[in-house]
Formats: structure tokens, C-alpha cells, sequence
């Protein structure tokens, strides 16, 4: 009979930690990580470490994908390379703290959207300077290049606050507006 409600709750456990890792893996998917690798982020979530080949063994993937997969999630900061005692193998960890993995996951992306979009306002901008010192340039032409320039100048101050947004993030002053609520077990 005890075999019985230990099998029930085997796939208990697995249900519920295969619908959250589903869902961190198509949250995953919405801001640009691939399917896969946040089914590998879910699957490292629920586990102390694991090695590659665990890894593989667990998901059904491809040693190179998971070597991909695991890069792309040490980039965000969000699986880090650890030590198992015994083992030669490199072992990895998910990062476990949601609010951490907001900090290291979205402020990498928010910093990388600014630049991008600065970058390319501050090119456009001196094309825009360059094409409005032209004393034969006709003017319908004129006024739509500044037009322009005010229109994407106008879309500098989100990135300058997503800048900061980041950097309050980071400093960890976002959370003396919005302070954590510490409902752990």
C-alpha cells in the first residue's frame, strides 16, 4: 500500500515541477532565451547541480546543446559553474533566488536594449545634423529631417530611466520603493 502513495506522489512532485518548468522555460522564451534552454534553466532549478551528461540524460538533448544552453545561461549570471567533491566533471547550479535572477536576467537585457537604441538615435542624430547643415537642401526635406530628430530625440529619456531603472536594480534601491514581501518557507 505505502508503494502505492509513494508512486502517487513521485508523480505528484514531477507534475508540479514539470508545469513550473514549463512555464519558466515560455517565460524564458518571451524575452529572447530559447525554449530549450529555459526547460535546462526549470530542470537546474529543482536540482543541487548537475554535470552535462545529466543533464542530457534528464532533458534528452544533445551534449553540444546543453553545452550551449549552459553558456547562454552562464552568460545572463543565472547557472553558475561549481565542484562536486569526487567528480572531475564540471558540475553546474541554477541560480535559486528569483529576485537574483531578475537583477542578473533583465538588467542585462534592459542595458543592451539602451545601448542599442542610443547608439543608433546618437548615429541618426549626426546624419540628421549633417543633412540640416546643407544650405540647398529643400525644404519639405528640411522639415521632415527635424521632425525626425525631435521624434527620436524624444525617445531618449526612457532609455536614460531604463538606464537608471537598471542601476537602482543593481544598487538594490528598487527595493526601498518596492520591498520585498519575504514569504519563504
Amino acid at each position: 500500500m505505502a508503494d502505492k502513495h509513494d508512486e502517487r506522489a513521485r508523480n505528484a512532485i514531477d507534475e508540479a515541477q514539470a508545469f513550473v518548468i514549463d512555464s519558466i522555460a515560455e517565460t524564458m522564451d518571451l524575452y529572447g532565451v530559447t525554449r530549450s534552454a529555459g526547460n535546462l534553466y526549470g530542470t537546474m532549478y529543482f536540482e543541487d547541480d548537475m554535470t552535462l551528461d545529466e543533464m542530457r540524460e534528464k532533458l534528452g538533448m544533445s551534449k553540444p546543446s546543453m553545452s550551449t544552453g549552459v553558456k547562454k545561461l552562464q552568460d545572463y549570471n543565472i547557472v553558475k559553474q561549481t565542484f562536486r567533491k569526487g567528480t572531475r566533471r564540471q558540475t553546474f547550479v541554477a541560480e535559486k533566488d528569483f529576485f537574483q535572477f531578475f537583477t542578473n536576467f533583465f538588467t542585462k537585457k534592459w542595458l543592451r536594449e539602451a545601448k542599442t537604441n542610443l547608439d543608433a538615435i546618437n548615429k541618426a542624430q549626426h546624419e540628421l545634423d549633417e543633412l540640416l547643415e546643407l544650405d540647398d537642401l529643400d525644404e519639405n526635406l528640411r522639415e521632415e529631417a527635424i521632425l525626425t530628430y525631435r521624434q527620436i530625440e524624444g525617445s531618449k529619456p526612457y532609455y536614460h530611466w531604463l538606464q537608471k531603472l537598471v542601476a537602482s536594480i543593481e544598487s538594490g534601491e528598487i527595493f526601498d520603493l518596492l520591498p520585498l514581501e519575504d514569504d519563504r518557507l
